[in-house]
């Protein structure tokens, strides 16, 4: 490990011990359910920068404006994507973003932190109770009520996905409104949803339609993960010579990290862009996704293709893709004969 990893190591060990205790005082917070409660303006805190985990809580902001019709959402965030991923959600009002390296850029750190403070909210919520910037953000924020995203042992007894992280978030939160007088909400978590236009979807049929130039349905593979989460250019050529016999019905293109990076050497038609909406329109204008456990398998979740994502991290029950026909696949059970009969169960779902 690194030098510059151990210290990140130690500051995240650091920084959660002196935030964990954060809200405690808000458990008991006693409320007065004889004043009428109006949620106007709302702040969802979720200071991370990777395309995955902003996707990843698109189903609580959906549920928020659901249940909210009228209000503003301000965005505390992490990095320069999410004015990209929640371009098309109009109650999306403001977006804080705290710079990646906050360290290295102390006067904008300390610029977001004085934006937090200056707004008056009706509503603040912590999506990750583990992050000490969102504990923090909950804390220091001008709001009426504070939900720091604490575990709900009700909700995880009667939700068996509670463990899913697009999804708990949205039960903690349900949970917490009944606790200031509104209805239960026994709804179906929204999906992912990255809300593409038609023109955007449109113009993602135009280009699988140049890359392919057929009438063949289309599957999209994405060969590319961080870390051990990526397979071997052994085991996805392999797995890709399967593919091409299984479905040798349908052309497969392969869609590219911005590392532009192919783990089959670039044997499939392939699509590269650094336009995260556009990857997704491509992505949209596809029968399949198949990728493994990564910020552009969550994209093809939120651009509701259905999904097939592939692990080898006992996190499965955390990250799965939900919702459109989609699945998850532990490929350290099993073999591809049986990989093979849970794609083409998604496949011909459709």
């Amino acid at each position: 490990m690194s030098i510059l990893k151990k210290v990140n190591v130690f500051r995240r060990i650091v920084t959660h011990n002196l935030t964990k205790n954060i809200g405690n005082s808000q458990k008991n917070q006693i409320i007065d359910l004889s004043q009428k409660i109006e949620i106007k303006r709302v702040l969802i805190s979720r200071p991370n920068h990777r395309l995955g985990n902003l996707l990843l809580i698109t189903p609580l902001v959906q549920d928020v404006i659901a249940t909210f019709p009228e209000c503003k959402i301000d965005l505390f965030v992490k990095g320069g994507l999410a004015p990209i991923v929640f371009k098309n959600y109009t109650n999306i009002n403001y977006i804080i973003e705290l710079p990646k390296k906050p360290f290295k850029n102390l006067v904008d750190y300390f610029k977001v932190w004085v934006k937090i403070k200056k707004q008056k909210y009706d509503i603040v919520i912590n999506v990750d109770k583990n992050s000490s910037s969102g504990r923090l953000s909950a804390q220091f924020a001008d709001a009426k009520y504070k939900f720091f995203g604490e575990l709900d042992e009700e909700m995880q007894l009667k939700h068996t996905d509670y463990e899913h992280i697009a999804k708990y978030p949205v039960y903690e939160f349900r949970s917490f409104l009944t606790k200031l007088g509104f209805a239960k909400n026994e709804n179906p978590v929204p999906s992912l949803d990255l809300k593409l236009s038609s023109s955007e979807i449109a113009e993602g049929h135009s280009i699988v339609k140049e890359l392919v130039k057929n009438d063949k349905r289309t599957i999209c593979i994405f060969t590319y993960a961080t870390s051990d989460k990526c397979y071997s250019e052994s085991w996805w050529e392999e797995f890709y010579e399967r593919l091409k016999i299984e479905y040798a019905d349908y052309n497969i293109i392969e869609v590219l990290p911005v590392e532009n990076i192919s783990q089959i050497g670039f044997k499939a038609t392939t699509f590269y862009s650094k336009d995260i909406r556009e990857i997704g329109a491509v992505i949209a204008n596809t029968e399949l996704f198949i990728g493994a456990d990564s910020g552009i398998m969550h994209l093809a979740s939120s651009v509701l293709t259905p999904t097939v994502g592939l692990f080898s991290r006992p996190n499965i029950n955390m990250y799965r893709p939900y919702n459109n026909n989609s699945t998850a696949i532990n490929t350290n059970s099993g073999n591809k004969e049986n990989w093979i009969e849970t794609i083409n169960k998604v496949l011909h779902k459709r």
